[in-house]
């Protein structure tokens, strides 16, 4: 478990060169394969993040997300310091930094844990290569993800395009390792020079619109066990029932935690498993967090199902997986259209109240994402793209595998994707799933003003067409899927 400690190893004088661990969506200090690496070393550690917006094909962070990092480093610098080791900041082009670095420090060695975009990849490799043929040891490890994505695999050899498969798939997997221990008696190679954080300027200022985030989140990893616990202990009984209403304080909220690494999938995944066994199921309450432990862990997983496509179709960040929607007629995405949805302001009150949430908090609701996104690619009938990328800048826990995964979901034009025919109504999901209109009035306090604006469409119209729409594309062609 993650509160467990291990006491770092000496090591023979051929490590006696400094260590440097960088950091990247790992930002924790618990069940971090690249530290532990560092610590058998037996050398002195040099801890870096690398604020990298230089670097080609890596996509600079969105607003929120700048927000969630200056935050998260600042726990990340407060739980090292615990471990007597310091973190150094520095912005650039990783490769210039880490050849850097090593050329300051007289590193042996550089350790990290990997990523799975297509760009970051290729950054990975080449900065490995030029490592070692300079004489440094470089090594990844694996840390973000339950299943390695070459690993998960149909009978075939080919990568799943299909997400139920691929779940039973990772089910028949070996059981994913347990998490490593916090290692102690490390030693910090000292005098490294750093930027402050107030240099990056993440935070905003003018105006800053941040207040709703700082009341809905506190970054970092300890926050982030807090928050998983008290799920497991409160909520996970309940999860079955309450996961799709959005008025109910029912997920885990730890999305934005797993996207920046405050929390390891491997410590969720055996910490509710380790919950559930504790329990007694022959109890309602035991057989019904046994449900919900299932259920959770289904969510967990289809996480890992989107990092499989991006690993596999690295291109689904901004193409369509179903060729035949290239050819789909979108509407233009005018700016008065768009403000409109950005800002609740469609007069569809489930659709408002969901993209006034993110705004306020940097988050959404899991069924409300689809209802909005629903909305905006067939109501609308906007380029899934659009809202990606705004989703992108006003999301906590955007990444480049979810978000995209989950908008081509909706749109239709993905590998797994819902029906296109499928359009959310938001106001019967809204009868459904927020019947009282709690989260509704929650978010939309204007919604009985004489200033709340009329529907920008008409559902049952927009519907029609948008079916129309998606019948000039499939009437003399079948949909394929990716090569």
């Amino acid at each position: 478990m993650s509160s467990r400690t291990s006491t770092a190893r000496g090591s023979d004088a051929h490590t006696s060169a400094p260590s440097i661990v960088w950091f990247r969506d790992d930002l924790r200090v618990a069940d971090h394969p690249a530290l532990h690496a560092a610590a058998e070393r037996g050398a002195p550690i040099v801890c870096v993040y690398v604020l990298d917006d230089a670097s080609p094909g890596i996509r600079p962070l969105g607003g929120a997300a700048r927000w969630w990092l200056h935050h998260s480093l600042e726990a990340l610098a407060a739980s090292l310091g615990e471990l007597g080791l310091e973190l150094t900041l520095r912005r650039g082009a990783a490769s210039d930094v880490l050849h850097s670095l090593v050329d300051e420090t007289g590193a042996g060695a550089v350790l990290w844990n990997r990523r799975y975009g297509e760009a970051e990849r290729d950054l990975d490799g080449s900065i490995k290569s030029s490592l070692r043929e300079a004489g440094v040891e470089a090594n990844s490890h694996q840390a973000s993800l339950l299943f390695e994505p070459w690993t998960v695999l149909t009978g075939q050899g080919a990568p799943y395009r299909v997400f139920t498969p691929f779940y039973r798939s990772c089910l028949a997997e070996p059981e994913p390792r347990h998490p490593l221990p916090v290692v102690e008696g490390l030693e910090a190679h000292t005098g490294v020079t750093s930027d402050t954080l107030d240099d990056w300027t993440l935070l905003p200022t003018t105006p800053d619109w941040a207040g709703g985030l700082r009341e809905a989140w506190t970054p970092g990893e300890k926050s982030a066990l807090e928050r998983l616990r008290h799920f497991l202990r409160t909520e996970l009984s309940s999860y079955v029932a309450e996961q799709d209403l959005p008025a109910q304080d029912a997920t885990s909220g730890l999305s934005p935690y797993l996207r920046w690494g405050e929390v390891s999938p491997f410590q969720v995944w055996h910490e509710t498993r380790d919950y559930v066994k504790s329990l007694d199921r022959r109890t309602a309450e035991g057989a019904q967090a046994a449900d919900g432990a299932g259920a959770f862990l289904r969510q967990l997983v289809w996480r890992e199902f989107s990092y499989h496509l991006l690993f596999h179709w690295p291109s689904i960040t901004h193409a369509n997986m179903r060729p035949a929607f290239d050819e789909f007629p979108w509407h233009e995405a005018t700016p008065e259209i768009m403000e409109a949805w950005q800002q609740g302001r469609t007069g569809i009150p489930l659709v408002d109240a969901g993209m006034r949430e993110l705004w306020k908090t940097g988050i959404m609701h899991n069924r409300v994402r689809m209802v909005v996104a629903s909305f905006l690619v067939k109501n609308l009938r906007i380029d899934w793209r659009e809202g990606e990328r705004w989703f992108w800048d006003t999301l906590v826990d955007a990444d480049s595998a979810a978000n995209s995964v989950n908008w081509q979901w909706v749109a239709g034009s993905g590998v797994d994707a819902a029906p296109y025919f499928r359009v959310f109504n938001p106001e019967l999901q809204a009868s459904k799933f927020d019947p009282q209109r709690e989260y509704i009035r929650r978010f939309v306090d204007d919604i009985d003003a004489e200033t709340y604006p009329p529907p920008l469409v008409d559902l049952k119209e927009s519907r029609r067409q948008a079916l129309d729409a998606y019948a000039t594309i499939t009437k003399d062609k079948a949909l394929g899927t990716p090569g």
